[in-house]
């Protein structure tokens, strides 16, 4: 999405396709460990697609902000090794807990860096990697009034289907916008490393 968007503003006429599929089922792993159950029990497969365009008379969001971090203290807590067997996942306990921990931090750095306040932002899409993930991003930001209802929706209905998912949650939100509404989506992914990404959109 950020190499998209660099292309769409070096080139107004530029249109960007970006695919996002996952077949997380070719990675099944006959070995029973917790590690192997966790992957099959909440990956799934998925795609979705998105264009961006330098054309800023299109129909659709508009790209504010990126921002990134890593939490180097948790790079063994979730990781993807590549084996023979296919990519084996490492999906420790102490995940949620760390992301309650930096979440809110990672939050408030991000709008701080777009030059805007947390109160600034009017929808949440939140990469829904499990329930405990989504309940600690609940806790940590202090949520209170179903902010993560679509995240929880695409979890229920899909599974974990890696990069396309807040893409499925996305989605859902811009179903729900009401012509000519205004606002602020804030978008967060998470991945090996921890790497944590978040994006900024204007209504």
């Amino acid at each position: 999405l950020k190499m998209a968007d660099a292309f769409c503003k070096a080139d107004s006429k530029a249109n960007v396709l970006i695919v996002c599929t996952e077949l997380c089922t070719l990675h099944f792993q006959k070995e029973h460990t917790i590690d192997n159950m966790t992957s099959s029990m909440l990956f799934s497969d998925g795609a979705a697609a998105v264009i961006v365009t330098g054309n800023n008379e299109s129909k659709g969001l508009n790209i504010d902000h990126f921002y990134s971090t890593v939490a180097v203290k948790a790079k063994k807590d979730m990781a993807w090794e590549l084996s023979s067997k296919g990519f084996l996942m490492t999906l420790s306990g102490y995940i949620p807990e760390l992301i309650e921990e930096d979440f809110n931090n990672l939050v408030s750095n991000a709008v701080t860096a777009a030059g805007l306040d947390k109160e600034d932002i009017t929808h949440w899409c939140i990469h829904p990697g499990g329930k405990k993930i989504l309940e600690a991003v609940h806790k940590s930001l202090g949520f209170t009034n179903g902010q993560l209802e679509n995240c929880y929706e695409v979890l229920k209905e899909y599974g974990n289907m890696s990069s396309p998912t807040v893409l499925f949650v996305l989605e859902k939100i811009m179903q729900q916008l009401e012509e000519r509404a205004q606002g602020k989506i804030f978008g967060a992914a998470f991945g090996p490393g921890i790497t944590m990404e978040t994006f900024i959109l204007s209504v």
